[in-house]
């Protein structure tokens, strides 16, 4: 994040200045004493990303590294200013405007009902993704042009990024779900329809 932000807890608010991220986790099983996340909330949250169980050798690996005597320790790699720096880089990358229209145009393309959407929208999507989806999309896309080391983002990033950053923005109505239709489902018909 670029600015700072209030955070409550404990009956005290504090305030955390940048760089920070935020993570929240989502158990699809016992949520027991959890409430899920309103929609407006998980709007602000940029991705969405299905992790699922590790494969036998990362498991062990998982568990070698946490059950021992000794853990490894943490180093630094990264002080504040230069990820701030790097940050600002990411802001740098070039996006034309064609990469632009098509990230606006896939997120128009998630709404029912404003004629943009394909038909899996129209008949199974309730409420579509809002304009910050539109701007997440362009940021991860420039994030990810500067990891592979490229000046500019292109139509291709945006697409990588399409069902992390849609998915949680698109709700599926009750014919959706009765039909067993996935908002990632959704999205596929939104990245097959918008070219």
């Amino acid at each position: 994040a670029m600015q700072e932000l209030q955070v409550t807890a404990g009956g005290r608010t504090h305030t955390l200045e940048p760089p920070f991220l935020v993570f929240a986790t989502q158990n699809p099983i016992e949520q027991e004493g959890t409430y899920p996340l309103p929609e407006a909330q998980l709007d602000r949250f940029m991705f969405s990303i299905a992790v699922s169980y590790p494969s036998f050798e990362e498991e062990l690996e998982i568990v070698t590294r946490t059950t021992g005597a000794t853990q490894a320790p943490i180093a630094q790699v990264l002080d504040r200013e230069t990820l701030c720096r790097y940050q600002q880089t990411v802001l740098s990358i070039v996006v034309a405007p064609d990469v632009v229209k098509h990230a606006v145009s896939l997120t128009g393309a998630t709404r029912p009902g404003e004629g943009r959407a394909p038909e899996a929208v129209e008949r199974y999507v309730s409420w579509g993704a809002g304009p910050r989806a539109s701007q997440h999309l362009i940021l991860g896309a420039k994030a990810r042009a500067a990891l592979q080391g490229r000046a500019h983002a292109s139509v291709e990033d945006v697409n990588a990024l399409a069902h992390a950053v849609l998915s949680h923005r698109v709700l599926v109505n009750f014919q959706g779900e009765a039909e067993r239709v996935s908002a990632s489902d959704i999205v596929d018909a939104v990245l097959d329809h918008v070219r």
